[in-house]
Formats: structure tokens, sequence, C-alpha cells
């Protein structure tokens, strides 16, 4: 099965708690990070949002039937 990069933009919310730069995206729930500068806070919970676009990506496709029509669609 080929494998498909989703590409897309998010918002990234960084909020700075003492020591830490804490990191999320509104638009995927559970998608977050933590780390000492507020780039490598943005880098981390962007790898997040990849992870959890993919695992979603791969849940949806399991079960298919085999008839099943997949196509890309963009959003403008």
């Amino acid at each position: 099965m080929a494998r498909n990069t989703l590409r897309n933009e998010f918002t990234a919310i960084i909020e700075r708690d003492e020591k830490w730069y804490i990191g999320y995206c509104p638009e995927i729930p559970g998608a977050n990070g933590r780390r000492k500068t507020a780039e490598e806070c943005k880098q981390n919970f962007a790898e997040a949002i990849a992870l959890i676009l993919q695992d979603r990506c791969e849940d949806a496709q399991r079960g298919l039937p085999a008839d099943a029509v997949r196509e890309i669609v963009s959003i403008p």
C-alpha cells in the first residue's frame, strides 16, 4: 500500500510555563509538546501532529471493503 504524506498548516499555540515552553494545536486534540525553547516545542508538537494524523489515516483504512474507492481531496 502506498503511503501518502499528509500536508497542511495548523495553529501553534505556545505558552511559557516557568522553565518550559508548552505548545498545543487546537485543530488536533491531543497534539502537544513541551521543551526548553519555543522552537524545540514547536518541532516537538509538529511531530505529535504527524503521528496522530498518520495513526488516524491507518485506522480509517482498516477493514475497508476491497471495492471501496479511495481518492485524494484537496482543500483550497
